[in-house]
């Protein structure tokens, strides 16, 4: 009786053990979806969310990808093929066929081509640079039809926090968006034509190589930018990047169209460097020389004397507007233009003056290095 009741338990322990080994195959079998599943329902998009796809929509086609490219050159002289030398993204900005990217993205191109949205691929040739801003204008070559230049917003009027979208080709993959706000205002940007960019934008939205040159846009689907960088050790997006304000690419841009340059506004003055205000402890530009015969000259400006160890005029104000550094000088002289007369407030033997001085175009005098 006892073999009959152990005999029992141990089958009842083998069962058990038998189900536990071959559950999860039980489960697979019956559980299994060997047949395509039902789609769920969906729902309503979000706001934001049919948002970024309509501004994405919208501007999109209008974007391109801009090439340079750089002549191989074989006996005699002749160009006998090209190669690409760097890339970026740039958008229709007329019904001309003028396109707007940066600078940086054509200084070393010998031709260029454009792929449109559509991948077509057109010659394009440079019409107007101006390195100070960044920026730069090509033209199509080929005629056809083109996408519809974007919106122009303001940057005036941006807030920081307010949604910003970035449309580009980082590293060579075309038509990316990227999403973000606008992290900060007012930023200021050197550039390779030895100036600063004033009132720059700084945005989160990821910016990568290859997209300089593209445009930042605000909710409604507006230009208010043209991405031209990124702070990044790694040379890759790291959340700070930023753009050229759209209210001085709609400055520059026109007369980049006009006349192929931007005047550089000046009075002929060599400032000296930051660093020499700071440690005269005066806050302003330091006159380091005055440019002969320029408006500077001849309204009485002077620079340092090195004979007799004399610091010269410091610059401190322009039109009762405050100036701690070169930025500040050369922004508001922009905003003036050339051609008109300006105030400046300066600081001579530490005594406050004012006195005028006309506007010039200082790079029809030459390059000289800081010299607005």
């Amino acid at each position: 009786m006892q073999d009959r009741t152990t005999r029992i338990i141990m089958l009842v322990v083998a069962v058990l053990l038998a189900i536990l080994v071959l559950q999860p195959y039980v489960n697979t079998y019956f559980t299994s979806a060997r047949e395509p599943r039902p789609v769920a329902a969906r729902g309503d998009l979000a706001e934001f969310e049919r948002t970024t796809i309509r501004v994405f929509e919208t501007v999109a086609p209008s974007v391109v990808q801009v090439v340079s490219l750089s002549g191989r050159r074989a006996g005699q002289g002749r160009t006998t093929e090209a190669e690409q030398s760097g890339s970026g993204t740039g958008f229709v900005w007329d019904a001309a066929g003028h396109i707007v990217t940066n600078d940086h993205v054509v200084e070393s191109g010998s031709s260029f081509a454009v792929r449109l949205a559509s991948g077509e691929v057109r010659p394009a040739e440079v019409v107007g640079r101006a390195p100070n801003y960044d920026l730069a204008v090509l033209r199509l070559q080929r005629q056809g039809a083109l996408p519809a230049p974007l919106n122009v917003g303001s940057s005036a009027d941006l807030k920081v926090g307010q949604t910003a979208y970035a449309i580009g080709n980082p590293f060579g993959l075309d038509q990316s968006l990227t999403t973000g706000v606008v992290s900060a205002l007012k930023r200021r940007l050197p550039t390779s034509g030895g100036r600063e960019v004033a009132d720059v934008i700084q945005t989160d939205a990821a910016i990568n190589p290859g997209n300089s040159g593209g445009p930042l846009l605000d909710s409604a689907g507006r230009l208010i930018g043209v991405n031209t960088a990124i702070y990044s050790p790694s040379g890759t997006s790291a959340g700070i990047g930023f753009a050229i304000p759209v209210d001085v690419v709609n400055r520059v841009v026109p007369e980049l169209i006009r006349t192929g340059r931007v005047p550089t506004p000046g009075i002929g003055i060599l400032a000296g460097d930051e660093t020499l205000a700071a440690q005269l402890g005066v806050t302003g530009v330091v006159v380091a020389d005055v440019v002969p015969g320029s408006p500077a000259d001849r309204a009485g400006l002077r620079g340092v004397d090195p004979r007799a160890g004399v610091v010269g005029d410091v610059i401190v104000g322009i039109e009762d507007e405050p100036v701690r550094r070169l930025s500040d000088l050369t922004d508001r002289l922009e905003r003036v233009g050339v051609g008109n007369t300006v105030r400046l407030q300066i600081v001579r033997n530490n005594r406050s003056e004012t006195i005028e001085v006309t506007v010039i175009d200082v790079e029809q005098q030459g390059p000289r290095s800081r010299r607005p």
